[in-house]
């Protein structure tokens, strides 16, 4: 990609709407794959009544619309201002108690997980039936928008042609008869108490190419060494993890 259109797809404006100021991307198509869309405002005369605890709005109880889901409460029961980075506000804006909770919880995706992503990790990459791995260093674009592989080989996977992330733990051995329109984790899967203790040790991964029929496969494992790179690549997947989670939750929107 050339450094005047990478500058394209980067450029941002900012916008007001009712929920406050958002810096967005200047182009629709740019925006982050793990954004959400401003809901619509349940209107105002469609709820007399608070939407949590059924206080009934006068001159002195007023109505307040959570930004995250668009519903309608008193002051009690909305008066969280809490960072919304996955629709861009600027600043802290108004959530109820349900919503300001998962916020918080994606809060610290943006402020740690995101930053290791950024920042990549070393794997021994094996693309379809290909029995010979390469050694790549996997992370994900600025924009948010690909995954990029470079080694003595160049990819470049957009998330959003992306349609089976699986990742692995150690003892198991990813099957390639998945659902190609799921999301699957094993880590996602353990009780609590073990998915703490268990270490992610690579990812299968699956994603579409315009003009192919079937979907592309790579296995990206977590190399063995002394250096670190292996616990680097343990947090990476890591973090691969909260992010396909947010992807998803995104697409079912």
């Amino acid at each position: 990609m050339s450094s005047g259109v990478a500058a394209r797809c980067d450029a941002k404006k900012l916008v007001r709407s009712p929920s406050g100021l958002r810096m967005v991307p200047e182009h629709r198509a740019f925006g982050s794959p793990f954004g959400l869309e401003e809901p619509q405002w349940v209107p105002d005369k469609e709820c007399p009544r608070c939407m949590q605890c059924d206080a009934k709005f006068d001159f002195i109880t007023r109505k307040h619309h959570c930004r995250r889901c668009g519903k309608c409460f008193c002051d009690r029961c909305c008066s969280q201002k809490v960072p919304l980075r996955r629709m861009c506000f600027v600043d802290p804006v108004r959530q109820c108690a349900e919503c300001a909770l998962v916020s918080h919880r994606e809060a610290e995706f943006y402020d740690k997980q995101l930053k290791v992503l950024l920042s990549g990790a070393t794997f021994l990459v094996t693309s379809g039936d290909s029995e010979k791995p390469e050694t790549m260093v996997c992370r994900l674009s600025n924009n948010q928008r690909c995954l990029i592989l470079d080694g003595d080989s160049h990819r470049e996977i957009e998330i959003a042609h992306v349609c089976t992330v699986q990742i692995l733990t150690e003892g198991f051995t990813p099957g390639v008869e998945k659902d190609i329109h799921t999301y699957t984790s094993l880590l996602g899967s353990l009780p609590a108490s073990e998915a703490g203790s268990t270490r992610a040790t690579g990812m299968f991964l699956q994603y579409t190419v315009p003009g192919a029929e079937a979907a592309t496969q790579l296995r990206l494992m977590a190399g063995e060494d002394a250096n670190g790179s292996k616990r680097q690549a343990a947090a990476w997947l890591a973090a691969m993890h909260k992010a396909t989670k947010l992807l998803y939750e995104s697409r079912d929107q």
